[in-house]
């Protein structure tokens, strides 16, 4: 029974303007209080169709996004396939490279050069800013 009154509670805390939907006007108990008018019951109503529209908004509108995250990801791994493609094909192309002996002696003049020019840089950077 606590569960109910646990389940009502949460669903209803969904509605800020009313505390409890029996605090708002519909009354859903046994015992039917005359003091509410018709007026105030249509108040409460419109109020509460209002709610649900904009809930249904909020839903579509979280639907959508939804959609448009699902086609980022799709194309995001479309592009990576693609990108996984091209980076076995360059490792296939360096296999080739290095199993020939100039091939490996051309890759270690190059990685030699590179580090050079890096190392290069990075001492003019620093001096130029110690300055």
């Amino acid at each position: 029974m606590s569960y109910r009154r646990e389940t009502r509670a949460s669903k209803i805390g969904l509605f800020d303007g009313y505390n409890s939907l029996e605090e708002g006007g519909l009354r859903a108990s046994t015992s039917y209080s005359s003091d509410i008018s018709e007026h105030e019951n249509d108040k409460a109503l419109d109020t509460l169709k209002d709610r649900v529209f904009f809930l249904k908004q909020l839903s579509g509108d979280i639907q959508d996004e939804v959609l448009n995250h699902n086609r980022v990801l799709d194309r995001m791994g479309n592009e990576m396939d693609a990108s996984r493609g091209i980076l076995s094909g360059t490792r296939d192309r360096f296999k080739m490279v290095f199993e020939r002996k100039s091939g490996r002696a051309m890759c270690k003049l190059v990685g030699f050069l590179v580090a050079f020019f890096l190392l290069l840089y990075y001492i003019i950077r620093v001096l130029r800013h110690s300055m």
